[in-house]
C-alpha cells in the first residue's frame, strides 16, 4: 500500500486484477475524491498491456457522458502507469447479481437503457467497446449507471480487429468477434443483449459443457426464451433480447440508437418514477444504501412508498380486523354459492334435453390473408379495429373483398392502406413509416406518399412489386399480383 502518487493521496486499495490495481484516492488541490488505476510495474514490460492501458485513457479523455467514466490524468510515475478517474461509489452489476440472482424486469430495462446511451455516444464517435460485461457496468449510489474499462476498444474502420480477436471475454462475445470478422456497433449490442439475458434469468444464455465450449455455443446454439426460464419476464423485454442476440448482425437493430428509443418505449409502459429514484429504492431494498443516503437524495413522498403518486397503504389493527370480517363473509357467499350451483346441476340434469335440431350449414365466409411489415413497427388496425403489432408471427385471416388497413406508431407517420383481399390468396402488404414531425404523433398523415411494395391495381393496370399467392403455396408460386389502392 502507498501512500502517494503524484498529487494525489491514497485513502485506500478498492480494487485489483491480473494487469491492474484500483486505488481510492484525494486530489488535495480540488478536495476531489478519485479513483487511480495503476498498471502493475510487472507488466509495464508488455508492449500490448501498455498500448491497452494508453488505448483506455486516450479512449475516454475525450468523453463527457453521464453513463461513461470520465478520465482526469494519465501519467507515468515510478516505473508505472496512472489513470486518474472518476470516483463512483456503488456497487458493479457482476456483485449486484451475486446479491440477487434475478433482477426485476423494469430494473432490467433502467440498466439497460443507461448502457445502451453510453455505448451509443462511444459508436457516434467510431469507438466499439468489445467488453461489455458485469463486471464492467457499475450502479451508482445516486441511482447512475456507468459503463468503464474502455482497454480493448477499437476504432470502428480499424483493420486491426484480426488481431485483438483474442481480447474480451469469451462469454459475453459476439459470434463475428469469435471468429474475428470486422466489428460494427452491432457486436456491443449482442454483448448487451447476452448482459440482458442474464439479469431476467439468472443464468447465461452460452455456457460451456462436455459437448461445446462457450463460443462454439455462440456461434450455433440457441440458448432457452427468457420467459421460458422466467415466467415473470414482459414479453416486451423478451423481443428486445432476443433481437440483441440474433446471430446474423443483419438481424439486430439497425443502431444503437434504434435500441434506445425501443428500451425508452418499454419503460414507458412499465415504469411511472423517476428511473434514478426508481434504481436508488431498489438498492435499499437490497441493502446496499442506507436509509440515510437515500434521504439525501429522494424526495420524502418517494422513501414513503409513493411509486407514480400511489401512496401506499399503512395497515392498521381495526383495518384488519375489518377486512378480516370481510374475507370470512365473503368466504361464506362462496360456499352458499357453491351448494347453490350444485342443486342447480342436478335439477338441469333431470330434465329431459330436447330433440336435436338439424342445422343445414351453409357455404363457409370465403377468406383470405393478409401479411403486414412495417419498418421499424407498428400497431395495425383493419377496418377500425386493432389486430396486433408488428412483426407478427402469421398472416391476418380477412373476409374476401375490401378493407381499410392503417399502420400506427407513435414516432411516424400513420399509414393507411386499402387492400383487396381474395380466396385462398395471401397478400404481403409491406411498408416504411416516415419519420413524423414533431407532435405528429400517430395522428400524422403522409397525403399522397409513395405507394409500398405490398400493392395490386385494378385489372388492365401495370402490376407492382407485391405478391400475392395462394394460403400455403411456397413463395415464387405461378399465381401471383396484389391489389392495394392508396388513400388519397
Amino acid at each position: 500500500m502507498i501512500d502517494q502518487i503524484g498529487n494525489y493521496k491514497i485513502l485506500d486499495e478498492i480494487g485489483s486484477g491480473g494487469m491492474a490495481v484500483v486505488y481510492k484516492g484525494v486530489q488535495e488541490s480540488l478536495g476531489r475524491t478519485v479513483a487511480i488505476k495503476a498498471l502493475r510495474s510487472s507488466v509495464c514490460k508488455e508492449d500490448d498491456a501498455v498500448a491497452r492501458f494508453e488505448r483506455e485513457a486516450g479512449s475516454l479523455a475525450s468523453f463527457q457522458h453521464e453513463n461513461i467514466i470520465t478520465v482526469y490524468d494519465f501519467f507515468p510515475e515510478g516505473g508505472s502507469l496512472f489513470i486518474v478517474m472518476e470516483y463512483v461509489e456503488g456497487i458493479d452489476l457482476y456483485d449486484l447479481r451475486e446479491k440477487c440472482d434475478r433482477l426485476p424486469a423494469d430494473i432490467v430495462g433502467i440498466i439497460s437503457l443507461q448502457v445502451a446511451r453510453a455505448l451509443d455516444y462511444a459508436h457516434f464517435r467510431g469507438l466499439i467497446h468489445r467488453d461489455v460485461k458485469p463486471a464492467n457496468i457499475i450502479l451508482s449510489k445516486l441511482g447512475t449507471v456507468k459503463l468503464m474499462d474502455f482497454g480493448i476498444a477499437q476504432v470502428e474502420e480499424s483493420d486491426l480487429t484480426r488481431a485483438g480477436v483474442g481480447l474480451g471475454t469469451p462469454a459475453y462475445m459476439s459470434p463475428e468477434q469469435i471468429v474475428g470478422k470486422r466489428l460494427d456497433q452491432r457486436s456491443d449490442m449482442f454483448s448487451l443483449g447476452i448482459v440482458m439475458y442474464q439479469m431476467v434469468t439468472g443464468q447465461k444464455p452460452f455456457e460451456e459443457d462436455d459437448q461445446r465450449s462457450t463460443m462454439e455455443k455462440i456461434r450455433g446454439y440457441t440458448p432457452p426464451a427468457p420467459r421460458t426460464v422466467n415466467p415473470a419476464v414482459p414479453r416486451e423485454l423478451e423481443e428486445i433480447i432476443n433481437r440483441c442476440m440474433e446471430k446474423d448482425p443483419q438481424q439486430r437493430f439497425g443502431s444503437t440508437q434504434e435500441l434506445v428509443i425501443t428500451l425508452e418505449q418499454f419503460l414507458a409502459a412499465h415504469v411511472n418514477l423517476n428511473y434514478r429514484a426508481r434504481l436508488m429504492l431498489f438498492l435499499k431494498e437490497q441493502g446496499m444504501i442506507s436509509e440515510d443516503e437515500v434521504k439525501a437524495v429522494l424526495h420524502p413522498a418517494m422513501i414513503g412508498g409513493v411509486v407514480g403518486n400511489v401512496p401506499s397503504l399503512r395497515v392498521k389493527p381495526r383495518l384488519v380486523l375489518y377486512l378480516g370480517g370481510l374475507a370470512v363473509a365473503a368466504a361464506l357467499a362462496v360456499v352458499a354459492l357453491i351448494l347453490v350451483l350444485v342443486l342447480e346441476v342436478r335439477r338441469v340434469r333431470s330434465i329431459k334435453p330436447p330433440e336435436p335440431v338439424r342445422v343445414t350449414v351453409r357455404e363457409e365466409i370465403a377468406t383470405g390473408g393478409l401479411r403486414v411489415v412495417a419498418v421499424p413497427w407498428a400497431r395495425v388496425e383493419v377496418d377500425g379495429k386493432e389486430r396486433g403489432t408488428t412483426p407478427m408471427d402469421r398472416p391476418l385471416t380477412l373476409p374476401v373483398g375490401k378493407h381499410r388497413v392503417r399502420l400506427l406508431n407513435p414516432y411516424f407517420k400513420t399509414e393507411q392502406r386499402k387492400v383487396s383481399i381474395k380466396k385462398g390468396k395471401t397478400l404481403d402488404l409491406t411498408v416504411a413509416l416516415k419519420r413524423a414531425a414533431r407532435g405528429e404523433g400517430e395522428a400524422a398523415k403522409d397525403e399522397g406518399g409513395a405507394k409500398d411494395e405490398g400493392t395490386e391495381r385494378d385489372e388492365g393496370e401495370t402490376k407492382d412489386e407485391g405478391t400475392e399467392r395462394d394460403e400455403g403455396e411456397a413463395p415464387g408460386g405461378e399465381d401471383t399480383g396484389a391489389e392495394e389502392e392508396a388513400d388519397q
